[in-house]
């Protein structure tokens, strides 16, 4: 059984967006035309709380882009993106929804950020995903989603910690840096996942 995750397809990572990833609409007529080839559709949503400590503007003297210590951990500070209840929070318009039969919220707790769908960034808390997934039978996940060297990377990093054969989707993610993007994709080939394009899928 084989399980299509849509990462953080949502209106704040789409151009026009708050944190916009380059073409990231593109894959979305993509993403469509694949649903019904898998045996489950589940999406992951960034749904920060408005003083989220990964946002710059919680941090006095700090700029966007500015790397720093969060509670142990490297953090990236992000443009105000995904805020609970806004617009940017939303999944797009133009994706299909009818088909999706679980969403996992992410990013919750101000104090930490989630980059996976499956846990925070310490692995302090899980999503419930992975659990719910095996309660479907799922052995297998393939990623689409935004962005590919974010969020679908780590969401892919756990999918293999937690025992799922790993697919990646080339040609429906997009990244936000061409060069974090080539690390990822080094990163999951030596840790076992497997990178195709849509086409491939049987």
């Amino acid at each position: 059984m084989r399980a299509l995750l849509l990462i953080d397809i949502q209106n704040d990572f789409l151009p026009g967006g708050a944190l916009a990833v380059p073409e990231g609409d593109a894959i979305i007529p993509l993403v469509n035309s694949i649903q019904g080839n898998y045996d489950l559709v589940v999406a992951t949503q960034d749904w920060h709380p408005a003083d989220h400590k990964s946002f710059a503007s919680q941090h006095s003297g700090q700029n966007l882009f500015d790397v720093i210590e969060l509670n142990g951990l490297e953090q990236v500070l992000w443009p105000d993106h995904c805020v609970q209840g806004t617009a940017g929070a939303e999944f797009s318009a133009e994706l299909e929804h009818h088909r999706i039969e679980a969403i996992f919220r992410k990013g919750t707790d101000p104090a930490i950020d989630s980059y996976s769908g499956f846990y925070d960034n310490g692995h302090l808390k899980s999503t419930g995903m992975a659990d719910y997934l095996r309660g479907k039978g799922i052995t297998e996940v393939h990623l689409t989603g935004l962005a590919a060297d974010y969020c679908v990377y780590f969401s892919a990093k756990d999918a293999l910690k937690e025992g799922f054969k790993v697919y990646y989707l080339e040609d429906a993610v997009r990244a936000i840096s061409p060069e974090g993007y080539e690390k990822a994709k080094a990163d999951l080939l030596h840790h076992g996942a497997q990178i195709i394009q849509s086409h491939q899928i049987q």
